[in-house]
């Protein structure tokens, strides 16, 4: 009896020094990952994050082709407050029209990153919310399939059908694989609420993927989600202001009020169309953004 449990002591021995091992393994080719991905922009000099202070980021989903620098078609911005455990999340139409910084002229918000990469587009965005912009996260759109086929495809609920890619979509649960949400989450044309309604179906491809990304059998897939991140991200991110992230600000991120830019109206100047803010709601969400960030 005696050896028995010996060797049932021998054996949890040996799975928990395995553990420890692919623990390390795991930190390691996160970390290296990281480190890859981090793209250093002209003015990162913050590091609010380690004293809990709030702060802001922008995440752009950028669709890259060839011999083109691509426009931010998503343009996402957060502001997060760890002193009052909070989020607040506002989607910018990719049509506003605002001043490009840099570029010295009026254009469609979405053109600043075809202008000037991630930087170009952080000093537009911070020009049109007067807040300062701390972190940039950059997503290539077309990898955003490949996020989607690795957690095994998703199950959305559509209000109504509709054609887009070479796809039909029809109302109600339907599945999606990579290709098909891709296609489900550009369409924008023949929503009745336009970017709007582009927008949710966004979100709708973000929760159902995060649910999914979050279950034990994608995770112990991590290589591959690591290898999805160095083909698809950049972000002027690093390791350890992510972890700080993750320690301080997990209940705020997990707390998110969503904001809208909707009581706009479209127009066309030289027959290209473009989103007009208004200049009453901008105002009322710079100063929303402003406050949350204590910057005010």
């Amino acid at each position: 009896m005696k050896k028995v449990w010996k060797w049932v002591a021998i054996i949890v021995l040996v799975l928990v020094v395995m553990g420890i091992i692919a623990a390390v393994k795991i930190y390691s080719d996160v970390k290296s990952t990281v480190d890859e991905i981090y793209t250093p922009i002209t003015d990162d000099e913050t590091d609010r994050l380690s004293d809990k202070e709030p702060f802001s980021a922008l995440i752009l989903g950028v669709d890259e082709r060839a011999n083109d620098a691509g426009r931010s078609d998503t343009m996402i911005l957060l502001t997060v407050n760890p002193k009052l455990g909070t989020t607040k999340m506002l989607s910018i139409p990719r049509d506003t029209y605002t001043e490009i910084i840099g570029k010295n002229k009026q254009d469609k918000s979405n053109h600043a990153y075809a202008f000037g990469g991630m930087e170009m587009s952080k000093e537009t965005v911070e020009a049109l919310f007067d807040i300062p912009i701390d972190y940039v996260t950059k997503v290539n759109m077309e990898g955003f399939k490949d996020i989607v086929d690795f957690v095994g495809g998703i199950t959305v609920d559509n209000s109504f059908e509709f054609e887009s890619g070479g796809e039909t979509f029809k109302k109600g649960e339907i599945s999606l694989n990579g290709d098909q949400a891709l296609a489900y989450v550009r369409m924008r044309h023949d929503d009745p609420d336009g970017d709007f309604g582009r927008q949710n179906r966004q979100k709708q491809i973000v929760e159902e993927v995060l649910k999914k990304g979050a279950s034990l059998n994608t995770l112990l897939k991590y290589q591959g989600a690591l290898d999805i991140l160095k083909n698809n991200v950049a972000m002027n991110l690093n390791f350890k202001k992510i972890q700080s992230i993750q320690k301080n600000d997990d209940k705020s991120l997990g707390n998110i009020e969503q904001l809208y830019m909707k009581n706009g109206h479209g127009t066309k100047i030289d027959g290209i169309y473009y989103y007009i803010p208004d200049e009453t709601e901008l105002s009322e969400l710079q100063d929303t953004l402003q406050e949350h960030l204590e910057v005010k």
